[in-house]
C-alpha cells in the first residue's frame, strides 16, 4: 500500500507539475541597460534552478557592488545634503507580493533588504532610517556610503551655488544655495518640467525574470536623482511605477526621468496593455507615448517581457538605448538596442 501511495503521488507530481521544472519555459534574464555582469549574475541562478525572485535579487545585488554607471549602490548620486541613500523594489508575479525600501541609509545590499521585507513583513514598503534599523535585525552592516567621487562631486556643486537644483518657485533657487522661501504669490505652474536628468545624474537597473517553473519577478534598484532634495523617492521603489509584474501575463521595468514616469504608472500600464493583447514593444510604446504626450521633454524607457518569453521595449529622448537579455538560445548575455522617439531635446545616454 505504501509503494501504491508512493506511484499515485509521483503520478499527480507530473500532472500538475508539482516542485518541477517545466523544460519548454525559456528561462530568461533582462536589465535596463548594459550592465551584462547583472545580466549574468541572475541568469546563472535561473541555471541553477533558482526561482526568478532569487535571479532578479542577485542581478541588483551585483550592480550595486558594481556601483553600475555610478547610479546604482553606494557612493553615488549624492543629494543636496551630500548623502547617498538607496532605493529598490522586489515583486513575484503570482500574487504581485512586493518588498521595498526607500531612502535607505547607510546599508549597501538594498535590493537584499527589499527582499527581507517581501518576505518577513506583511508590509510592501519600509522608509529611511526605520528601514535602516529593519536591515539591521537581519544582520546588515552600517557602511559608509560616500564615496571620493560622491564628495568631489558634491562639493562641486556647492561651488557652483547648488545648480541646477530641484526647487520651483522659491526666491532665489536659481541663483544660490538654500535654504529658501516661497516666492509670494506664487501660482501653481502645471505641466512646467525642466529635466536635468542624464544616464549619470539618474539611473536604475530594472530587472525582469522567468524561472523553469515559470515564475516571473521583477528588481530594480537605485541611488536615486543627484542632488534631489532629502526625502524624495524614485519611480523605481513604487509598485507599478519602476516594475510591475503577473505571472499570468508578463512583467515590465521602467528607468529615467522619475518624477514624471511615476505620475503614470508605465510598468503596471504595459503589463495591463499586455494583458489585452498588445505584444511587448507595443505595450511599451504606448506607455512612453503617453508620458510624452504629456511631458515632450521627459527622458526614459520601458522594458517589456511576456510569460511565454517574447520580449520589447520603447523609449522617448535618448539617442541610443541598449538593454541586455540572456535566456536559452545564447551562450552569453546579448545586447539589444533600438531607436527612440524624441523631442527637439535629446539626451546622450
Amino acid at each position: 500500500m505504501k509503494m501504491k501511495g508512493y506511484y499515485y503521488i509521483l503520478l499527480l507530481s507530473h500532472i500538475f507539475n508539482i516542485g518541477q521544472t517545466d523544460p519548454m519555459v525559456n528561462i530568461f534574464a533582462i536589465n535596463t541597460w548594459p550592465f551584462t555582469r547583472a545580466t549574468d549574475a541572475a541568469f546563472n541562478v535561473l541555471q541553477d534552478t533558482g526561482s526568478a525572485i532569487d535571479a532578479v535579487v542577485a542581478g541588483c545585488t551585483e550592480c550595486e557592488r558594481d556601483q553600475c554607471d555610478g547610479t546604482v549602490g553606494w557612493g553615488g548620486s549624492p543629494d543636496e545634503d551630500g548623502h547617498t541613500t538607496l532605493d529598490a523594489l522586489v515583486m513575484e508575479g503570482s500574487h504581485q507580493d512586493t518588498g521595498a525600501v526607500i531612502q535607505l541609509k547607510s546599508i549597501r545590499e538594498a535590493s537584499q533588504v527589499a527582499r527581507a521585507v517581501l518576505q518577513h513583513t506583511e508590509h510592501s514598503v519600509l522608509v529611511g532610517q526605520n528601514a535602516t534599523n529593519f536591515a539591521k535585525l537581519f544582520g546588515f552592516q552600517s557602511q559608509p556610503m560616500a564615496s571620493n567621487t560622491s564628495v568631489s562631486r558634491w562639493e562641486s556643486w556647492k561651488q557652483n551655488k547648488c545648480q541646477p537644483n530641484y526647487w520651483k518657485d522659491m526666491v532665489d533657487s536659481k541663483k544660490r544655495c538654500g535654504p529658501y522661501k516661497p516666492q509670494p504669490n506664487a501660482e501653481l505652474n502645471s505641466g512646467h518640467h525642466v529635466s536635468h536628468v542624464s544616464r549619470h545624474s539618474h539611473d536604475t537597473i530594472g530587472m525582469l525574470a522567468l524561472d523553469a517553473k515559470g515564475r516571473m519577478a521583477v528588481g530594480l534598484s537605485t541611488n536615486g536623482l543627484t542632488f534631489k532634495i532629502p526625502g524624495r523617492s524614485s519611480d523605481s521603489a513604487l509598485p507599478g511605477c519602476g516594475g510591475y509584474v503577473d505571472n499570468e501575463v508578463g512583467g515590465a521595468v521602467a528607468t529615467g526621468d522619475g518624477d514624471i514616469m511615476m505620475r503614470f504608472s508605465p510598468a503596471f500600464l504595459t503589463v495591463e496593455l499586455m494583458r489585452g493583447g498588445s505584444n511587448p514593444e507595443k505595450a511599451a510604446q504606448t506607455s512612453v507615448r503617453r508620458i510624452a504626450k504629456k511631458y515632450p521633454l521627459f527622458s526614459g524607457a520601458v522594458v517589456a517581457a511576456s510569460k511565454d518569453g517574447v520580449y520589447g521595449a520603447a523609449c522617448h529622448n535618448i539617442v541610443v538605448f541598449k538593454y541586455s537579455i540572456r535566456d536559452t538560445a545564447g551562450p552569453r548575455t546579448r545586447l539589444v538596442t533600438i531607436p527612440c522617439s524624441n523631442s527637439t531635446h535629446v539626451l546622450h545616454f
